[in-house]
């Protein structure tokens, strides 16, 4: 079965009605009918039914058409390869590239598009720039420009959308007229009307237990951090400057639905806030303005202050386990005392008593009355 048959019933009405609105004679000069096998002149070939019928050979030049009414339209532009039945089937335009049937068959002025694949870049009429790869690739571009997408279903229904990157089984499949968008992955399938994404599959959930976090610049550069010493200079300790974070007022907040429609609880710091107490702790966009916290600084901050406290703690430690020392030192010493001193009272006592006795001996004793006669 011809592939063109098992389109979808709105497609094949409209290839079969377009085909048909060209089937009559063209009053262009200088065509040679019937085309003879395989060349013509000015670098131009044409094999299948009607292809390449309407060349003017003097002003079209090096243009390929293989397949039934592939490049039919095509009066004087230049340097196209149309490979497969219908492909760039209404073209008249310079450097286009199709493969598969029905490939770029709306193309009219559109130029420097390829499209490899049955429909891919389908309604595509004035767009440039386009690359599609795969079965229905940007089918409903329309007149956009500098897409590219590349694997079955891709940017399927992109109308207007210019500017986007699609690469994966339907990736960006639900792009319609947002620009600037990346999808990579299969089923990575985005949002209608929305630019400026970035959607990339197989990275939320995986574990990389020895990484480190990928940071992003204004200027949309991916990198990481450094920590080794030969990629520093100037360094010294932080001692004082760390104190700044002792001005910053952490935040929840959420945010605007545009952003995250679920609306859940963050938590963190105000970028502008954050800018009064020490610029160099916020990341701005392409217009100087603040847009984000560098935590990871922030973090480091964190560390110096609590490796002050914890010295000062530290510190503390030592001096009161020195005087507890003293205390205990000074305490000792003060027990001997004590422990002599009640010696000393027990002495006394044990010879008081001895003392008490022997007057009290003396005192009841009888006396003797001596005779001298």
């Amino acid at each position: 079965m011809n592939p063109l048959l098992q389109c979808k019933p709105t497609i094949l009405p409209l290839f079969m009605a377009s085909v048909l609105a060209f089937f009559g004679p063209l009053p262009i000069a200088q065509a040679i009918v019937p085309a003879p096998d395989g060349g013509y002149p000015g670098g131009n070939t044409a094999e299948g039914q009607n292809a390449l019928l309407s060349l003017n050979v003097n002003t079209g030049t090096n243009n390929t058409a293989v397949g039934w009414f592939s490049l039919r339209s095509n009066v004087e532009g230049q340097f196209n390869t149309a490979v497969g039945a219908g492909t760039l089937f209404n073209s008249t335009a310079h450097r286009n590239t199709a493969i598969g049937g029905a490939a770029m068959f709306s193309n009219t002025v559109g130029s420097f598009n390829t499209a490899v694949g049955m429909l891919s870049l389908f309604t595509n009429s004035t767009g440039t720039r386009n690359t599609a790869i795969g079965d229905g690739a940007l089918f409903s571009n329309t007149s956009a420009n500098f897409n590219t997408a590349v694997g079955n279903g891709a940017l399927r229904n992109n109308t207007t959308g210019a500017s986007n990157v699609a690469i994966g089984e339907q990736a960006g499949f639900f792009a319609t007229s947002g620009s600037h968008n990346v999808y990579i992955g299969e089923n990575m399938t985005g949002n209608p009307g929305e630019s400026n994404a970035c959607y990339i599959a197989s990275i939320f959930g995986q574990t990389s237990a020895n990484g480190m976090p990928v940071l992003i610049n204004s200027v949309n550069k991916l990198g990481t951090t450094t920590s080794s010493r030969r990629f520093k200079e100037e360094i010294k300790p932080m001692e004082r400057a760390s104190e700044a974070l002792l001005a910053l007022k952490p935040v929840t907040f959420r945010y605007k639905k545009e952003i995250d429609p679920v609306g859940a609880s963050q938590f963190g710091l105000v970028a502008e806030e954050v800018e009064k107490v020490n610029s160099d702790l916020v990341v701005r966009d392409k217009e100087g303005k603040p847009y984000t916290v560098r935590y990871d600084a922030v973090n480091a901050m964190l560390l110096n202050e609590f490796l002050k406290e914890h010295r000062a703690v530290q510190e503390l430690k030592s001096t009161v386990a020195k005087q507890e020392a003293i205390i205990a030192k000074q305490q000792k010493g003060f027990e001997s005392k004590i422990a002599a001193q009640q010696k000393q009272i027990e002495a006394l006592s044990d010879g008081l008593q001895k003392v008490s006795a022997q007057v009290e001996m003396n005192r009841t004793a009888p006396q003797t009355v001596l005779n001298s006669r």
